[in-house]
């Protein structure tokens, strides 16, 4: 892996893909182990969450069912605070074990916003999976329940994480440089 540019931007070599699907596969064999006797909901937040979904749901071998959302509270390389729904749910979610699918958990403001919305919808339970945790920056009271990659407070790019918009299709995370 050698550095990259995105945009404007220099990144280098961070989380190779191999270590990246060695974490999903803890993930996935965590969630095997949790939920063998239910049935749940994988709701994945769009579009960071894109590739780690589709490569965690590939060693998921339990009966589930996966749906997407979309939502935004990034601009550029930083957070904006706020959470914009942009594509909501339609399926039923009372009563139903749901797993929070998201590509990186870092301030939470995401994360608090979903998981309050799918308490008021009478959820049986609420999971957090993710494949990145920034535990330096992640302040909320919700628990994170399957975290792949702890990393410290960094910019990173690829592996389905942009930076505005672009190198969401590298296979590799890179760190800004």
């Amino acid at each position: 892996m050698a550095q990259i540019t995105v945009k404007d931007k220099q990144f280098k070599p961070y989380i190779g893909n191999d270590a990246i699907l060695r974490s999903v596969k803890v993930v996935a064999e965590q969630i095997n182990n949790e939920l063998k006797d239910e049935f749940p909901l994988f709701l994945v937040v769009l579009n960071g969450s894109f590739m780690f979904a589709a490569d965690l749901l590939k060693e998921v071998h339990i009966p589930c069912e996966i749906s997407f959302i979309k939502v935004a509270s990034y601009h550029g390389t930083s957070s904006t605070g706020t959470v914009t729904e942009l594509v909501g749910l339609s399926e039923e979610i009372k009563g139903r074990n749901v797993i929070i699918v998201e590509d990186i958990v870092d301030t939470g403001v995401t994360l608090e916003k979903l998981h309050s919305s799918l308490t008021k919808k009478e959820a049986k339970s609420i999971r957090i999976a993710t494949l990145l945790l920034k535990p330096d920056s992640y302040k909320k009271s919700i628990k994170v329940d399957y975290a792949g990659i702890e990393i410290p407070n960094d910019f990173v790019v690829g592996y389905g994480l942009d930076y505005d918009g672009q190198g969401r299709n590298l296979k590799d995370i890179y760190v800004l440089a």
